[in-house]
């Protein structure tokens, strides 16, 4: 796709990856609509788009309502009839056991993270398939290709999304609309630093420097991608690595990520063994179901 005298849409584009995005795209098209709920990071990535020659619309909205979704695209089409590149990127984690999650924290990362992303390409379509080139970029990650611990809910949406992105390539590819599964791995933004924590959890540990990327690497990775109308983008060879070993050897990747789940059962029974001499009444304990009743002895 070539970007010049085009018009994009940017979503979660006042930090990070977004903004990233939208400072790469800055020079190289006309128009920007920056989407984000942070209203200062949002207009410090407008005002510094600007003064690299774009023309730039500012949207504060909550993605997690429908009808702000519903808002943004309207409004898109009241102004400049849709968009010629959708690029899907607000999205938030939560690191935590899954049996934690408060179930807000679900609904919010679910409505961000898949719905919002699904309601906008939705309303954008008409108005992408009516232009002789335009293209969707949705920033997945490595977690949409193979599922990790701690991050279920995360992994769930962004597996959604690498579906989606393929369906619709598959459906639409053939008639101009071109659609990339963006999945980078670990980035250098506050996306998991800023993540809501159960209770009684403490932060998670940031990944060794070396194996995360710059945003503005990403975002040149992104652009690219677009460019050349990939369908999917994987970055770095570690991603790669593990994505392969999942593929073609997944007894040996569910080996890896079991590690040590013998010896945690094991501690698991002495503990239980410790708070009752039957550890059968310990576990139903445990689990909140009650000691298992006794039945009486005929005399």
């Amino acid at each position: 796709m070539r970007l010049a005298n085009k018009h994009a849409m940017i979503t979660g584009a006042a930090s990070g990856i977004g903004r990233a995005i939208a400072m790469r795209l800055a020079s190289r098209m006309t128009h920007l609509t920056l989407v984000d709920i942070d209203a200062a990071g949002l207009e410090r990535t407008a005002r510094e788009a600007r003064e690299l020659g774009a023309a730039v619309d500012s949207q504060r909205r909550d993605l997690t309502l429908r009808d702000e979704v519903d808002a943004t695209v309207q409004e898109s089409l009241d102004q400049s009839a849709g968009v010629d590149l959708l690029v899907n990127n607000a999205g938030v984690t939560y690191h935590g056991p899954t049996h934690a999650m408060p179930a807000g924290d679900l609904e919010r990362l679910m409505s961000l993270n898949l719905l919002a992303h699904v309601r906008l390409t939705h309303g954008l379509l008409p108005s992408l398939l009516a232009r002789p080139e335009a293209h969707v970029l949705n920033v997945c990650s490595v977690l949409g290709l193979a599922g990790m611990p701690r991050v279920s809910a995360y992994c769930a949406g962004k597996f959604a999304m690498v579906g989606f992105s393929e369906s619709l390539r598959s459906e639409y590819g053939r008639v101009g609309l071109g659609v990339t599964a963006f999945c980078p791995g670990f980035v250098r933004t506050e996306l998991f630093g800023s993540a809501p924590l159960p209770e009684g959890q403490s932060k998670p540990k940031s990944p060794p420097a070396w194996i995360c990327l710059s945003p503005e690497r990403v975002a040149r990775r992104a652009v690219l991608a677009v460019e050349r109308n990939r369908g999917r983008v994987v970055l770095d060879p570690y991603c790669w690595w593990a994505i392969g070993l999942k593929r073609r050897l997944p007894a040996a990747f569910d080996w890896a990520l079991s590690l040590g789940r013998r010896r945690r059962v094991e501690r698991k029974r002495r503990e239980l063994a410790a708070l009752a001499p039957d550890p059968q009444t310990a576990l139903r304990m445990k689990l909140g179901l009650g000691e298992r009743p006794r039945l009486a002895r005929a005399a």
